[in-house]
């Protein structure tokens, strides 16, 4: 029996605006791609909603494959998502904050210690759909993405700890 873990290394993203849960791994990958304009291949946790918000979908690709976990409420909704601007479609989420979504709680009102050091997988990364644009919008550019644009242009792209 395989399982997946949550851990504060993974890059998590949940989508602000509800999606068509029939839409199966195929669907969601695409809208990952054409929607969010980021490659499910790369590695992100992608969390979606149903419209009614009884409904959550995790998306994952491991390496091997994909895995899509889904969680249906037996009663009420998910009271906490959330909000976006106008042109905002997806967030950032800590584990800690995807543990308490899956639970049906508001990270809002939560109290933690804040992080001493972030990881760097923890850093948000935006691509918004142009990887020329990346070295502008991104804050660290981690190894499997440095990896995919080698093959374009190794030298404009090269993250340095400089």
């Amino acid at each position: 029996m395989s399982m997946i873990q949550i851990t504060p290394q993974m890059r998590i993203l949940i989508a602000i605006r509800p999606v068509d849960f029939r839409k199966g791994i195929d669907g969601l990958s695409s809208i990952c791609r054409e929607k969010i304009h980021i490659d499910p291949f790369l590695g992100y946790v992608f969390v979606f909603r149903n419209k009614k918000s009884t409904a959550i979908k995790i998306l994952v690709y491991d390496g091997q494959g994909y895995w899509l976990c889904q969680k249906r409420l037996s009663k009420g909704y998910f009271k906490w998502w959330p909000d976006g601007g106008r042109y905002e479609k997806i967030k950032h989420l800590d584990a800690h904050e995807l543990a308490l979504l899956i639970w049906n709680g508001n990270y809002k009102k939560l109290e933690c210690a804040p992080l001493w050091k972030r990881l760097p997988s923890q850093d948000k990364i935006y691509l918004n759909g142009d990887l020329r644009s990346m070295k502008k919008h991104a804050t660290v550019l981690h190894d499997d993405i440095e990896c995919n644009l080698s093959r374009k242009n190794s030298k404009r792209y090269r993250h340095t700890d400089n």
